[in-house]
């Protein structure tokens, strides 16, 4: 267990809880922690779904500028790609993320929120990638998977400016999933995360590799690689459980083992 990242695990749901107080600025300690944590999340069997969270008022407002401010070019070019390797520890883990954002989640504190297969938000959050503010661009993932999740047009609207986006328009355009009441934003976590606690956790995997995959290249790319997971299912207990239940008592009745 790290001294600012930890991973709980509650009933198959493991989180990822950030406390770094005053606003869990994401230093290079933090850094190494979500790598720790995202590790164990993915290796630990009695987690089915992860839940990515800063506590009740503040998911991140970003990477420790005061450990960047005075770093030099060669610095940054020698610490840029491990900055980005810790987020992408958080994009691969192989089973529903879920990032519950509550208050601030601001340039890296965002770019770790789209790292997570879905964003719940609370009604007064406020999401952004204000980097240009400094003088820098997103370093952690911000242009890309922005820009997959949002279209080109709104995330330059947002790189550029580097305003802070309110929850409501967040939702309208795509930057989260769902808002809730600002008390409510883990539980809302939880119950989502929940529906996989006792799920096909090798089909549930095997569906993030195909979507994930298939965004990096062209149509009939992931269309091959669609084919390769979905015929590897045909070797997992989960494939042969679901089937047989499906067969033997009908849609949605199948109760996973997790192996």
């Amino acid at each position: 267990m790290g001294e600012f990242v930890r991973l709980e695990v509650d009933g198959g749901i493991g989180t990822i809880r950030l406390d770094r107080p005053p606003m869990n600025a994401l230093n290079r300690q933090v850094q190494a922690e979500l790598v720790a944590a995202a590790t164990e999340a993915t290796e630990r069997s009695d987690v089915r779904a992860v839940i990515v969270y800063g506590g009740q008022k503040v998911f991140a407002a970003g990477v420790d500028i005061k450990e960047m401010s005075d770093l030099s070019y060669s610095d940054m070019a020698e610490r840029a790609g491990p900055l980005s390797a810790s987020f992408t520890a958080v994009a691969e883990i192989p089973k529903p993320t879920v990032a519950a954002v509550t208050g601030y989640a601001l340039g890296g504190g965002f770019e770790l929120a789209l790292c997570c297969d879905r964003r719940i938000a609370g009604d007064n959050a406020k999401v952004g990638q204000p980097e240009i503010l400094l003088g820098i661009i997103p370093g952690a993932g911000g242009t890309q998977r922005l820009t997959r999740l949002v279209g080109p047009s709104k995330a330059k609207d947002i790189i550029y400016t580097g305003r802070f986006v309110e929850a409501a328009e967040a939702l309208a355009i795509g930057m989260v999933d769902e808002v809730v009441a600002a008390d409510d934003v883990y539980e809302a976590a939880k119950r989502w995360a929940g529906q996989f606690a006792n799920g096909p956790t090798r089909a549930l995997a095997a569906a993030k590799i195909a979507i994930d995959g298939g965004l990096d290249g062209d149509l009939t790319s992931g269309l091959r690689l669609e084919s390769q997971v979905f015929a590897a299912l045909f070797g997992t207990e989960d494939q042969k459980i679901g089937m047989q239940s499906f067969v033997e008592n009908g849609p949605g009745k199948a109760k996973f083992v997790g192996r």
